[in-house]
């Protein structure tokens, strides 16, 4: 039973090989942050067993007493925090964030400087059997806040136009290297949390405005200088009246951890300055634009504009119709439509809005001859009280526009492509234009598609006069993902658009355009068609894989590049790319690395050895892997797979458009030249039956001394094909060809470039050809891992099996007839001897008896005696015959 405990160790060995080691990664330190702030620190796990969801516990070793650990926080146990850590815990001013089921980020609200000190996370172990790390530390320091931020509250009062400076005092004393950020803020409705920004000097020394003060500060009359070593000055060249309210400045310190990430460590905000602005009143004038003439059944639309105003005041709009007011904007946009208008815009057909600051739109959808006559449009300047409300500066009305209804008149279409362009690829957006001359007036306008090969028209889709548009049966669903649209883009134009054209949508397009009024049809009608190609992406799309190094040495770095070719490169499409490898030896590829057409990088599940060592980079049609440190393990075929989406099927989680795979590229990689030599002295064995045998596998030149060594042994007989026997690896595992072999075979290091094979009890099978290989092992890349260098084989060495001399037991018991006459033999006699005994005893038996008769009747012829005489005869008889 000695070879148990070697069987075990091999199949451990397997179990080893066949699952990823667990690696707890905790964020590098040291960390410094400051008292009073909050702290998160980052730890994840990786190449574990189990359930995805892993468990995480926190411990801290303090430096008053550096061995002893002191219990925090733990996401599988209530009960594990220490008393120090306990109130803390509950209160969540400690916490643990899972961030995904393999990583964690613990939080600390508010450091203490005690929290000082060496932090641990560990990982319970869900795996069959300890394979790994199952914690990692990080130092972490709590410093002293120095940052000090100051202002002198004041009032200030300016007129709009004027400059304004401001100045604040930022200074921190913190021992570690530090950089300071400088930002100014404006607060209009008292709540800091609202306050808007305007501009920062960022800790690289940038200088980022706010999104209102962009502008300005493009133009310059923003700015924010620094004054020496601690003063920070905002400038603003020509105040408005947005600007009035509470400014002040907070300054921030960043820290750069290890991970070369900045990180905030303090925060402070002076007092507030409040400014107030008064208005600056400027001349400005109002006109109505809008043609004098419109279309029964058709839009209406009047734009009331300011001209005048350098500025850009806040006003506020009034129509008029026939000198009776329809509806009031003010300046915050808010509509109050008078009653006679409200129903209409609930219904859809009246729309008053405000374009921008200085412009106001009246707009009547499906217009008929009540809407002739007088439109005026007024505008008030107005500023907002300290109170809320809007006091108006001055009011400007415009001229009066009349406005008078067009008649029918003969047009006709013409129908084309936005791009003029016939022909547009899948995916591609297909936009055509209907558009018809002539007087403007109310039309309507069908669209129909004729399939190439086919003469039955099919309905896409119709806008009614009034702007009501319907789809046909096989364009809704499309529409429901918004894949089709019909437009109105102006009174006699209408646009059909195909976001992401199929090639079904190649043929024939139609378009009716028909007039009428809102209150009866017409049978005047026009029609125009057009011919329109769809071309296919895929029929189109090349992949090529190249590399400039296909030969790689061992450690060294090689890349792979996947080009992509297509006629649509023109076209921005969503492209995904995924790189496939299939190693030495396996039927198939695997997943190695997927781009997705977002950015999102997806690694394959049984490669994940390509993570560490791997770089991918990607533009519109180029794929860039590059692959460091090369072992055996890469070796291999390479090819990448390009798939193509358009816009319906990213929105719809449809198939790819297109897909293409470039060819294989196989990658070798060659070791160095393999520095290991075995002796090839030729070597011949008789060995006698049932006896033991040893060969010795010899290194000439042994490599590195930082080098292990594994050897393999090899049998080989005629016409039976040769067999490895036994496996002693470079980290001492022994691994048997066949079981039961471990009885009979030892493999062993007699010295660091000696290999012994024992073969014990040796039988006649034996013989034949035995040969040994050694390869060299030695640690490569990061993290390290033992790597194939280089291997060499011995000479065979020819086994002779004798058979052992015969003793005299081995002569008897090789002849059956010999060994059956020893064993009969002696039985026979055994049993003749006893029967001999047997007839011997029965004749003395006979003969005493016949000798005792004989002498009674010889005592019958002899004369008595007398009595005495007679009886003394009878008892000397009787005792002879007790005697017999």
């Amino acid at each position: 039973m000695a070879h148990i405990p070697q069987v075990a160790s091999f199949f451990l060995f397997l179990t080893k090989l066949s699952i990823g080691q667990r690696e707890v990664t905790v964020q590098k330190g040291p960390l410094f942050r400051a008292e009073g702030y909050p702290v998160s620190i980052g730890c994840s796990v990786t190449g574990h067993q189990g359930p995805s969801e892993q468990h995480f516990q926190w411990s801290v070793y303090l430096p008053a007493v550096p061995t002893r650990e002191v219990r925090i926080i733990s996401t599988m146990d209530a009960t594990f925090s220490y008393a120090v850590y306990a109130q803390r815990v509950q209160s969540r001013g400690i916490y643990v964030e899972r961030v995904q089921g393999n990583s964690v980020l613990l939080h600390i609200s508010k450091l203490q400087m005690k929290d000082s000190g060496e932090y641990e996370c560990h990982t319970p172990s869900t795996d069959e059997k300890y394979y790994g790390s199952y914690s990692a530390k990080t130092n972490l320091t709590v410093i002293a806040d120095t940052l000090s931020a100051s202002m002198s509250p004041q009032t200030l009062t300016k007129e709009e136009g004027e400059p304004l400076e401001l100045t604040c005092e930022a200074a921190k004393a913190t021992a570690q290297h530090t950089h300071l950020s400088v930002t100014w803020y404006l607060v209009q409705d008292g709540e800091k949390s609202h306050a808007v920004k305007i501009i920062s000097l960022l800790r690289d020394f940038m200088l980022v405005p706010g999104p209102s003060y962009a502008e300005r500060f493009v133009a310059g009359d923003v700015r924010l200088d620094k004054l020496g070593v601690t003063t920070f000055r905002l400038f603003i060249r020509r105040l408005r009246p947005s600007d009035q309210g509470q400014l002040f400045c907070e300054a921030t310190e960043w820290i750069q951890d290890p991970d070369e990430t900045w990180t905030l460590i303090t925060k402070k905000q002076t007092d507030e300055t409040a400014l107030r602005i008064q208005l600056a009143v400027k001349d400005f004038q109002v006109n109505i634009i809008a043609e004098s003439a419109f279309t029964e059944g058709n839009s209406l639309e009047l734009l009331c504009l300011v001209v005048g105003s350098d500025q850009a005041p806040q006003l506020q709009g009034i129509w008029f119709f026939n000198g009776v007011e329809m509806a009031h904007i003010d300046a915050d946009g808010v509509l109050n439509l008078k009653e006679d208008y409200k129903e209409r815009a609930s219904q859809g057909r009246l729309q008053v809005s405000k374009l921008s600051p200085k412009t106001f739109s009246l707009k009547i959808f499906s217009a008929g001859p009540e809407e002739e006559g007088a439109y005026r449009c007024a505008v008030a300047e107005v500023a907002r009280t300290q109170m809320g409300s809007w006091q108006v500066l001055q009011m400007k009305q415009s001229p009066d526009n009349h406005m008078h209804l067009r008649r029918l008149a003969v047009r006709s279409v013409i129908v084309s492509t936005k791009n003029k362009q016939q022909a547009v690829w899948e995916g591609e957006a297909l936009t055509l234009l209907c558009q018809a001359d002539g007087d403007e007036s109310l039309l309507s306008v069908n669209w129909w598609h004729i399939p190439h090969g086919q003469t039955q028209p099919e309905f896409v889709a119709g806008m009614k006069a009034d702007g009501t548009v319907q789809l046909g049966a096989s364009y809704g669903e499309l529409s429901d993902h918004g894949n089709a649209r019909l437009e109105k883009m102006d009174w006699a134009t209408f646009q059909l658009e195909i976001f992401s054209a199929t090639i079904a949508d190649s043929g024939t397009y139609e378009c009716r355009v028909s007039e009428g009024t809102r209150n009866q049809a017409t049978d005047l009608s026009w029609t125009q068609k057009m011919s329109v190609t769809v071309k296919s992406l895929e029929s189109s799309l090349q992949v090529h894989l190249m590399s400039r190094q296909p030969q790689v040495k061992l450690t060294n770095t090689f890349d792979l590049s996947c080009l992509v070719r297509a006629g649509f490169s023109d076209l921005r499409v969503p492209l995904t790319v995924t790189w496939q490898f299939k190693p030495a030896g396996s039927q198939v590829f695997h997943r190695l690395i997927r781009i997705t057409y977002n950015g999102t990088i997806e690694w394959g599940d049984l490669l994940s050895q390509f993570q560490k060592k791997t770089k991918v980079s990607q533009s519109s049609f180029h794929s860039y892997l590059l692959i460091h440190d090369a072992t055996e393990e890469e070796a291999g075929l390479y090819q990448c797979k390009v798939e193509v989406y358009d816009r319906r099927s990213l929105c719809t989680h449809g198939p790819v458009r297109a897909l293409a795979i470039s060819h294989p590229l196989r990658i070798n990689i060659t070791l160095p030249g393999s520095k290991v030599h075995v002796s090839k002295v030729y070597w011949t064995e008789n060995a006698t039956e049932h006896r033991e045998v040893d060969f010795c596998c010899r290194l000439e030149s042994s490599g590195r001394s930082a080098s292990l060594f594994s050897v393999i042994w090899y049998w080989n007989r005629e016409n039976s094909g040769s067999k490895m026997l036994v496996h002693l690896q470079h980290d001492g595992l022994l691994e048997y060809g066949e079981e039961g072999l471990s009885r009979r075979l030892h493999c062993y290091h007699s010295s660091p470039t000696d290999f012994v094979l024992k073969l014990r009890q040796v039988e006649m099978e034996d013989a034949g050809m035995y040969w040994c290989r050694v390869t060299e092992w030695q640690l490569h890349g990061n993290p390290s891992k033992w790597v194939n260098q280089a291997s060499d084989e011995s000479q065979p060495m020819v086994l002779t099996v004798l058979p052992s001399e015969p003793t005299f037991p081995s002569r008897i018991c090789s002849s059956a007839p010999l060994l059956y006459f020893l064993i009969i033999c002696p039985c026979i006699m055994f049993i003749l001897l006893l029967i001999s005994l047997l007839c011997l005893y029965w004749k003395t038996r006979k003969l005493s008896t016949l000798s005792l008769n004989t002498r009674r009747e010889k005592a019958l012829w002899v004369d008595l005696k007398g009595t005495e005489d007679r009886s003394t005869n009878r008892r000397e008889e009787e005792e002879e015959e007790d005697d017999h």
